[in-house]
């Protein structure tokens, strides 16, 4: 018999301070990342959410040792139409809401269940609809 081919259980999204806390070493966010390792769960964050956290002053090696660990969703055309209607949705507008929607689409386009680190539950949690479990970090 053939073995199947490993699926992922799950998918644990970071955002921008959830990335950046994992360039860090921060000890909540490394371990929710080594439960998402022992579970099995894919790791991934938006591109747009590179957009926020790259910048002069971060530890570029650790940064990239960070991101050759988790994958990095593109920002498709079908996932910027679900972030603008997940604004619309949310009643919400605007660049300040901008990449919070993309990586909610991000999130819900990935295989379930998914949880969300994020440092902005409430914008995250609207954006999401219920549908993913977001965890303040």
């Amino acid at each position: 018999m053939t073995p199947s081919p490993a699926v992922p259980g799950g998918t644990l999204v970071l955002d921008s301070e959830g990335l950046a806390k994992a360039v860090m070493r921060d000890r909540a966010v490394t371990g929710w990342l080594a439960l998402a390792r022992a579970d099995d769960l894919r790791v991934i964050t938006s591109a747009a959410t590179l957009v926020e956290v790259i910048h002069p002053r971060i530890n570029r090696p650790a940064l990239e040792w960070t991101l050759s660990r988790l994958v990095v969703e593109p920002i498709t055309e079908p996932i910027a139409r679900h972030a603008a209607a997940l604004l619309a949705d949310a009643g919400l507008h605007g660049h300040k809401y901008a990449v919070d929607a993309m990586l909610s689409a991000t999130a819900l386009a990935a295989p379930g269940p998914v949880t969300v680190l994020t440092s902005d539950p409430e914008d995250l949690t609207a954006l999401c609809l219920g549908r993913v479990t977001v965890i303040k970090i």
